[in-house]
């Protein structure tokens, strides 16, 4: 038991701890449980469901009035997808969202048939169950299309707390919104602060008001990017912005090919950033997060833009100085940026050329 409680690397004991918020641990063949009685008392049901799934099928009474949990309908021909092989993916999604997941079912329900939808159930925090549903959801869908979103709307929610907005992808919007194995999407994610997920071709947006309408934004701004350059006024009055002025002979280099440097910089800084025009036609860099991060955090936006007045440093060196000293930080939202030279793990990428990206073109007024 100690042995199977525990899990490979003590997974399954941080799995426990995450979804039910109470410290966990086990000293010698004893399991500790420390929180708040709902905590505790959640941290023991959550271990007796998971010892009984060893002696066979369980069955959670009362979930329906139950405030941590969520119970998803799979279809029985992508259970085996969901699952993953010796329940993989499962994990993984547990995992990711901090979450306990396996399927319900009574004893008698035993040798129904083929054909028949099982009872997922998630249990844990509402983000992390909500996170955890959408990800299911997206499989089924991948598997079985229509089966979540056929006949759906739709959604914008003005609850200042957590829920759920749906946006509809036109066309070739949803490859575009998801990138090479779904980098776009989980930039946006990451930087909006909200839940992103592609069911089908409907965007699931889950969180807060202020995380919900700031993840729409990025996602109205990404696809209008790709009609041409994109304006954003009043950057001055955000709280989750910085914009930085780069130098004109410094565009293509900060850029990258086709946005590579950009990119780059936003994987490793979990921001969002593009070049946008202001109101009077002049183009900036702007950077996206809902974390302002710190002079020593290596995420957010002070992060970033450490990592582009280095490019800029770097570029002006290379240039012996030319093209002048203009500081590339906005007046207004300017943090300290730091002309040492780059660390090796910050060096270009391979596929960096020295072209300036279409979108850096136009010329500063």
């Amino acid at each position: 038991e100690l042995s199977y409680a525990l899990g490979k690397q003590g997974g399954t004991r941080k799995k426990l701890e995450r979804s039910s918020g109470a410290v966990v641990q086990y000293v010698g063949h004893t399991a500790l449980f420390s929180g708040t009685r709902s905590e505790r008392r959640r941290a023991r049901e959550y271990m007796r469901w998971l010892f009984e799934q060893l002696e066979g099928p369980v069955w959670v009474d009362g979930w329906e009035d139950r405030d941590d949990c969520t119970v998803v309908e799979i279809p029985s021909d992508c259970i085996g997808y969901i699952t993953g092989a010796r329940r993989a993916t499962l994990g993984l999604m547990e995992a990711e969202w901090g979450v306990l997941m396996f399927f319900m079912s009574k004893a008698e329900d035993k040798g129904r048939g083929r054909g028949v939808a099982e009872k997922l159930i998630i249990l844990g925090p509402q983000r992390g169950r909500r996170g955890a549903e959408l990800k299911v959801m997206s499989g089924v869908e991948t598997k079985n299309p229509g089966y979540f979103t056929r006949g759906i709307r739709e959604k914008t929610s003005d609850e200042k707390g957590f829920d759920t907005d749906r946006m509809i992808f036109k066309d070739d919007e949803l490859s575009y919104s998801l990138g090479k194995q779904g980098t776009t999407r989980k930039k946006l994610e990451a930087a909006a602060g909200a839940i992103l997920e592609y069911v089908g071709h409907v965007a699931f947006i889950a969180g807060t008001l202020k995380e919900r309408r700031r993840a729409r934004e990025f996602l109205g701004w990404l696809l209008a990017q790709r009609r041409g350059s994109v304006t954003i006024r009043d950057v001055a009055s955000r709280d989750d912005a910085t914009e930085m002025y780069i130098p004109e002979n410094c565009k293509g280099w900060v850029t990258g090919n086709r946005g590579s440097e950009l990119r780059r910089m936003e994987a490793e800084t979990n921001t969002y950033m593009f070049m946008a025009l202001d109101e009077r036609g002049e183009e900036r860099l702007i950077i996206f997060c809902h974390d302002a991060g710190s002079k020593v955090s290596p995420r957010g936006r002070m992060a970033a833009e450490r990592l582009v007045n280095e490019m800029i440093q770097e570029k002006l060196r290379d240039d012996g100085g030319r093209g002048g000293g203009r500081d590339s930080r906005s007046p207004s939202r300017g943090r300290g940026g730091g002309g040492r030279g780059r660390s090796d793990s910050r060096r270009r990428s391979p596929s960096r050329g020295r072209g300036r990206d279409s979108r850096s073109r136009s010329r500063r007024r």
